[in-house]
């Protein structure tokens, strides 16, 4: 697959069939992550890959916009390490999961990011999944496969670009 045909094709997806999905397919779409680009390449992230049907009802249940996240067999959530980089530790993480939604749509997956960083969730999915406070938790990542072929479209390029300053 073209790689714009990819960044192309990706999709949020939200509804998942209860299909396992492969030990490898989860380890190559953490090493997409793990290959981002970071500032200083301090690599200020972590990974914590959840399963188990329990965690992920009671992360469904508390995140307003995630209650997929019980039906998709997979949720990664991804963390900002403050000690590796203190300036950078809230945006490189982002890198990885761009990343990683590419290569889950590359090998037949569906994923949906969900913002958990400066939300109401955010203590309560700390306190969940046990994490300490050098970390913040960015998002979380529902992962699975699915039947849903989702629609989108975007706005003129010319809308959204300008050359030399702004407006031109």
């Amino acid at each position: 697959m073209d790689f714009m045909e990819i960044i192309k094709g990706r999709r949020s997806i939200r509804k998942y069939l209860p299909t396992e999905v492969e030990t490898g397919k989860i380890k190559t779409i953490l090493e997409a992550g793990q290959w981002a680009p970071s500032a200083s390449n301090k690599q200020p992230w972590h990974f914590i890959v959840i399963r188990d049907s329990a965690m992920r009802n009671h992360l469904a249940e508390e995140h307003p916009y995630g209650k997929f996240m019980a039906e998709s067999p997979v949720v990664i959530v991804v963390l900002g390490d403050s000690e590796k980089h203190p300036r950078y530790h809230l945006a490189d993480p982002h890198n990885a999961v761009q990343n990683m939604i590419l290569t889950a749509y590359r090998l037949g997956l569906g994923t949906c990011w969900m913002g958990v960083r400066d939300t109401s969730v955010e203590p309560l999915f700390r306190e969940l999944l046990k994490v300490p406070e050098k970390y913040r938790i960015i998002c979380s990542i529902s992962v699975g496969y699915h039947e849903m072929q989702a629609t989108r479209r975007r706005e003129p390029l010319e809308s959204m670009v300008s050359y030399e300053v702004f407006g031109k």
